[in-house]
């Protein structure tokens, strides 16, 4: 059997440029599908089992964070439910995957994907729950439904707000938040219990539907950056925030969690609001006890790499974690986990992973309670 590449099925992407043999295979990594990123990759390798294949990705060097292939290992799986990681190196141009896979069918990918029918899934599934809700809140650019999950008490006093996938490429978002809800609808949860004493929470698994679906790492259907697009989101360029931020406005505000993903550093690590120039004393100290609690929670969550300190600029309010400090003075957290491993606590075999990112998302609700019982 010769070797066969593809790539069309949800979230797949890769350029074949050339199958010599199965020691000699060339690919592009895929653009975003309307904008100039470079960096998610997902395709499907058959008919090389027990044999070693050599993959190069020719315009690696041209990424969108080409330093983030320095220290990473590509992802691999046979029935795309189990991942491990593969010899995976970069020379400053080119990446190579080498891997001689045990089965006719490998899929190599970015990160752990997380599929659209999963996202379904994890939706359908929580709203069978007595405390749950499913709302729907519009459509995207191309018309796929911008879902939010309602958990809780609506008549709560405190408003608790978790995005993911901004940036669609980002999947581990989408399992930390799959982690999250899962634990905050299990009755047997001490932290989850309390926190649905005290708070209501208001849940967007995926905010960027298209994007996910299409194989992007970082923009929706009309190319925008939807971390870049909440100072004056459009339902023309950026509905899904246009759509979120219009409910946050209708219901309010006091706790706000945006998870993504980060290429470069391999830590879990927060960004918060200190560049906005009207960042109170007040803010900054539940920041930092946040931060303090959730270290706390989660030996995976670490305060000390992260991104350095930078001065305000009127971008800082596109972007979700400030413009909703801005907006409603509450504590506001872009919440980023690793591409590559936790270079605090490693596992060669998987890095870091989907199961992991999911148990940080139930380990988040014991910080999210002290910070509800601290306001």
């Amino acid at each position: 059997m010769s070797i066969k590449i593809s790539s069309q099925f949800d979230a797949g992407a890769i350029d074949v440029v050339s199958v010599t043999s199965a020691g000699d295979i060339d690919v592009n990594i895929r653009k975003d599908s309307h904008a100039d990123i470079i960096q998610w990759f997902y395709f499907r390798v058959q008919g090389a089992q027990a044999v070693p294949l050599t993959i190069r990705f020719l315009n690696a060097g041209k990424a969108a964070y080409a330093e983030g292939w320095k220290g990473y290992n590509a992802v691999a799986s046979y029935d795309r439910d189990n991942w491990f990681r593969v010899p995976t190196s970069f020379d400053g141009d080119v990446m190579t995957i080498e891997h001689a896979p045990e089965h006719d069918s490998v899929y190599y990918a970015y990160f752990e994907p997380y599929s659209w029918e999963r996202h379904l899934s994890l939706l359908d599934s929580a709203q069978l729950h007595p405390l749950t809700e499913l709302v729907d809140l519009g459509s995207t650019v191309e018309g796929r439904d911008m879902n939010m999950l309602v958990i809780g008490d609506q008549q709560a006093e405190k408003k608790v707000w978790v995005i993911a996938r901004q940036h669609p490429g980002e999947t581990m978002a989408e399992w930390f938040v799959e982690g999250m809800v899962e634990a905050l609808l299990d009755a047997a949860n001490p932290y989850a219990r309390q926190c649905l004493q005290d708070a209501c929470f208001y849940v967007v698994p995926n905010m960027n539907p298209d994007g996910s679906v299409r194989g992007n790492l970082r923009t929706n259907a009309a190319g925008a950056n939807l971390n870049r697009e909440w100072n004056e989101p459009t339902m023309e360029r950026s509905p899904e925030v246009f759509l979120v931020k219009e409910k946050m406005k209708e219901i309010g505000c006091d706790l706000f969690l945006d998870v993504h993903g980060d290429e470069g550093l391999p830590y879990v690590f927060v960004a918060g609001s200190d560049a906005l120039p009207n960042f109170t004393r007040e803010q900054k100290a539940a920041q930092e006890k946040f931060i303090a609690d959730f270290k706390l929670a989660s030996p995976d969550f670490q305060s000390e790499h992260g991104y350095p300190d930078s001065p305000y600029t009127p971008e800082v309010l596109t972007m979700g974690s400030p413009h909703i400090t801005h907006l409603f003075g509450c504590l506001s957290l872009t919440l980023e986990l690793p591409f590559k491993d936790n270079a605090n606590d490693p596992d060669e075999l998987v890095g870091w992973n989907g199961a992991r990112s999911a148990k940080l998302g139930a380990d988040v609700l014991q910080a999210i309670l002290r910070t509800l019982r601290n306001f």
